[in-house]
């Protein structure tokens, strides 16, 4: 009979733990799948490998914003932030995998009592060493903490890389606009010189006689909204600068800002956008999301199995004596071991509410996940639409531009004959001054296209194309991959 009990009881541990091992690997639970429903191509077509696989050393052409962008790389204090919160992330991560082992700590004590048995009081003396309430991982409950801590490493590590994608085209934009920005108060100061000249004419006629005071007047008009123009111009370039110094995180050399106009900012004639499923790889914030999805997979293991029975080991060895003189002689050494049981009977619903709480973050971080993926598809083809359109625009300015300086200049000539009036001349050189600034605009939206474009493809992660991007597996890729 007692080897039966003995047999019965050995079948029972052992299956026992076989359920227990078998519930490390399920108790997580099947993954969700995403439904992010974008196209299998983008609206505009853009051929040629994703210009996300260039280093953005390689990718724009002037070595003053290269170099201005290292500056920011180094300086800026939210790439800094970012970079300190993978610190923190990593930190708590290795806390999570330290749980795993076994916590050894050493005591020493004394105490002094008295006792009814004894007629005077007893000192007694302990030193040890001891495992304080280490967790037998049977229902994988530390492990899915460790594997939430890790996703959300990976989270916050792809979080700044993303925050360097989006500073790199923060730097390049704004050093287009100080760019740009001088290139209207130049614009302007052109415009002023001329609306003083035919002032000055017009007063020169009003004064022989020729004129009324009419015309006069109208050029004044003209002279002082010019100022005013160049006065604006002037607050745009001195905010520009400001901008950009702020992004760098320090005073950009002089050295390093552009003197004339940009006209071109990168050396590739067509910009590549690959396929919309490389934006999985290439946009470290879609990464971010997948790797949160992952954690609040890891969350549900641990919430399932905070419904078995947590059992925790505690250990002692040391000596132990009445007087400390014979504290390390023979016969000293004293030693314990237990384990204890924690299981779960009524908590009025508590473990499961957590579970279906997690179970909701799931849902909550898989909706997020596919916005992701959504709004990144949209920023492509956003950027796509403009660079599909943007040369005829270029074009039909430049053509516009080309048009309302010869009628400028005949209705200047017409005006100085004496055939047309000065009204004609106003009216030709507001134009003409309006159509030199839109094409400004429009070169500096094609510009910023070209940033914005390879800013949403993912580029800017890497300084060098030759350089290579490692890409980390979530904890639930990995349970994907052990399980084929």
């Amino acid at each position: 009979m007692q080897n039966i009990w003995s047999i019965t009881g050995r079948s029972i541990a052992v299956s026992s733990l076989a359920l227990a091992l078998a519930a490390c690997q399920s108790m997580r639970g099947p993954e969700p799948a995403a439904q992010a429903n974008i196209p299998q191509s983008y609206t505009e077509s853009a051929s040629g490998t994703s210009a996300a696989a260039q280093g953005y050393k390689d990718f724009f052409s002037d070595q003053r914003l290269v170099q201005v962008l290292d500056l920011a790389l180094e300086n800026n204090r939210d790439l800094r932030t970012a970079a300190l919160n993978i610190q923190r992330a990593q930190q708590q991560y290795q806390i999570t995998e330290n749980n795993q082992l076994p916590t050894i700590g050493a005591s020493g004590s004394v105490l002094r009592q008295d006792t009814l048995s004894t007629q005077k009081p007893i000192t007694s003396y302990n030193v040890g060493l001891g495992v304080t309430a280490y967790e037998l991982d049977l229902w994988g409950r530390v492990r899915s903490l460790k594997d939430n801590a890790l996703d959300s490493y990976l989270a916050t590590a792809s979080a700044r890389d993303a925050t360097q994608i989006a500073l790199i085209g923060q730097v390049a934009q704004a050093w287009l606009s100080y760019s740009f920005s001088n290139a209207n108060l130049k614009l302007a100061d052109q415009t002023l010189k001329a609306q003083l000249e035919s002032y000055n004419l017009n007063k020169k006629r009003f004064d022989v006689g020729i004129d009324s005071e009419v015309p006069v007047r109208q050029a004044q008009i003209s002279v002082e909204t010019a100022r005013n123009d160049v006065a604006n111009y002037k607050t745009q370039v001195a905010q520009a600068k400001n901008l950009l110094n702020l992004l760098v995180g320090q005073q950009v050399p002089e050295n390093m800002l552009p003197g004339q106009r940009i006209t071109r900012i990168t050396s590739n004639s067509t910009i590549g956008s690959g396929l919309p499923s490389d934006l999985l790889n290439n946009r470290p914030d879609v990464r971010a999301a997948e790797y949160k999805l992952s954690a609040a997979g890891a969350n549900i293991g641990a919430a399932k199995a905070s419904l078995f029975p947590t059992i925790s080991l505690t250990g002692t060895a040391g000596y132990a004596s009445t007087d400390l003189s014979d504290l390390f002689k023979s016969g000293s050494f004293v030693w314990g071991l237990g384990p204890s049981l924690d299981i779960p009977i009524f908590d009025w619903g508590t473990r499961k509410a957590n579970i279906k709480i997690s179970e909701t973050d799931q849902q909550i971080a898989l909706s997020d996940y596919e916005k992701s993926i959504q709004s990144a598809f949209r920023e492509v083809n956003d950027a796509l639409a403009v660079r599909q359109n943007i040369g005829d625009r270029l074009s039909a300015q430049r053509r516009l531009v080309d048009a309302t300086n010869t009628t400028y200049k005949l209705s200047n000539a017409r005006f100085r004959a004496g055939i047309d009036s000065y009204l004609t001349v106003l009216d030709a050189q507001r134009t003409s001054y309006s159509a030199e600034q839109g094409l400004l605009l429009l070169e500096q939206a094609n510009l910023n296209n070209q940033v914005e474009l390879y800013k949403s493809l993912g580029g800017g992660i890497k300084a060098n194309t030759s350089d290579a991007v490692q890409q980390q597996p979530s904890t639930a890729e990995r349970k994907a991959d052990a399980a084929k």
